[in-house]
């Protein structure tokens, strides 16, 4: 094993008076992520030193330096993101450029990171030992969110598939308590959806489902005593895409979007609910009454033989976007008004999933997103699920440690 030694020089300035202990912790404490970054890119640029030594040794007069790529990558760590700008080689048989800390011969040489296969294999390992979904008759569910979004598949030997849905719940047990997932799925529509949810669930404790109302969601997923609560977002947003689809231009959607904005429900939120309105059964009746006011002048605007789709739709939607009041006068709190919940929840992984040119095996998407729920709901079993991980890559090893100090 060889060993790397590295020199860092640290001068504080120390306050001539009044310096406590919690002072030194504090301005260390400022200073420590600082101080890892640089320790990491010191590393990286000495791993690609060798790199490059030992291509140049190898073939003396193929391999030349080529400077750097023109952006950096950045690195997410626990410490913050670190930007380091690869050096390039130049291969003259190829006339090929590459970095050669990231070329596959160079981890191959170094022999610092698993093989491709091998991390597959150890990956699959992980999410069926640790991602299983547990059995939640024991929870008091009440509330349930579902969504879904479209994701590019490959079959065998990367053969590229048509797209297919992937889907997720989230479940919450009482008003103001966090939705957590409690299911995500590939290809499989809402029907076997439910069917899964009521093995694993005490589904007839549910009383409310959020979604944004996509194709069937609600005729599948509520069950009897349920009721739906539409997400306001959503129903803006669709609004203006189907008057799209109904063939109407910007300029006549316009005063169509104008009785929408007078709709109060589409300018409020939880929040505001919450905080601002009081906590007058004779104010939320009248706020309720104005908001069907508003919808009944937006639905007698949209011609049914012109905007077909649009109208539809909104008939639809005010019926079920007003239960965030009902529920308040029955003494229940305020619901959501949004799956916004479920939105934020699943932005990162769905970045993730829908990277350019990235395609998915449905068991190699529900592996991967089973470990990445493990990540942000499960930090305790995540620990263990990441030492068993990284039994697989060798690491860095701390070797010794000489401090001293000078006064300049």
């Amino acid at each position: 094993m060889d060993e790397l030694e590295i020199k860092i020089a640290l001068s504080y300035k120390v306050p001539e008076s009044d310096l406590t202990f919690n002072g030194i912790l504090r301005g260390l404490q400022e200073d420590q992520n600082t101080l890892m970054k640089n320790i990491v890119r010191t590393i990286l640029s000495a791993l690609e030193e060798r790199a490059i030594q030992e291509y140049k040794s190898r073939h003396p007069d193929r391999y030349y330096r080529h400077g750097h790529l023109p952006r950096p990558r950045k690195f997410i760590t626990s410490f913050g993101p670190i930007n380091y700008r690869l050096a390039q080689l130049l291969d003259r048989q190829t006339e090929k450029v590459f970095p050669p800390l990231a070329e596959k011969e160079v981890r191959r040489i170094k022999g610092y990171a698993p093989g491709r296969s091998t991390l597959h294999r150890c990956v699959k390992e992980l999410a069926e030992g640790y991602g299983q979904w547990p059995c939640y008759k024991h929870r008091n569910f009440k509330f349930l969110m579902a969504d879904g979004t479209k994701v590019k598949r490959q079959g065998r030997r990367g053969a590229p598939l048509d797209q297919a849905e992937m889907r997720w719940t989230l479940a919450s047990e009482e008003v103001r308590r966090r939705f957590e997932p409690v299911g995500f799925w590939v290809d499989k529509d809402w029907k076997f959806i439910r069917k899964d949810l009521e093995k694993r669930l005490d589904y007839g404790k549910m009383e409310v489902l959020f979604s944004d109302g996509g194709p069937g969601i609600e005729f599948n997923l509520l069950a009897e005593g349920m009721r739906h609560q539409r997400c306001v977002w959503h129903g803006k947003r669709d609004f203006s895409i189907l008057l799209y689809q109904d063939g109407a231009k910007k300029e006549e959607q316009e005063p169509l979007h104008g009785f929408m904005k007078e709709i109060l429900l589409f300018s409020l939120t939880k929040e505001l609910l919450e905080e601002v309105l009081l906590p007058e059964k004779e104010l939320v009746m009248e706020l309720i009454e104005e908001i069907k006011q508003g919808f009944d002048k937006l639905i007698k605007a949209l011609d049914l033989q012109k905007y077909p789709k649009a109208r539809t739709y909104i008939k639809n939607f005010a019926r079920n976007a007003l239960l965030v009041f009902d529920y308040w006068l029955e003494g229940k709190g305020w619901i959501p008004m949004t799956t916004n919940a479920i939105e934020s929840t699943f932005s990162r992984i769905v970045n993730r999933v829908k990277h350019v040119g990235r395609r998915w095996s449905d068991e190699g998407l529900i592996n991967w997103m089973m470990i990445a729920f493990r990540k942000i709901y499960k930090p305790a079993l995540w620990d263990e699920l990441w030492t068993k991980y990284l039994e697989i890559h060798k690491q860095l090893r701390f070797s010794k440690l000489s401090v001293s100090y000078a006064w300049n």
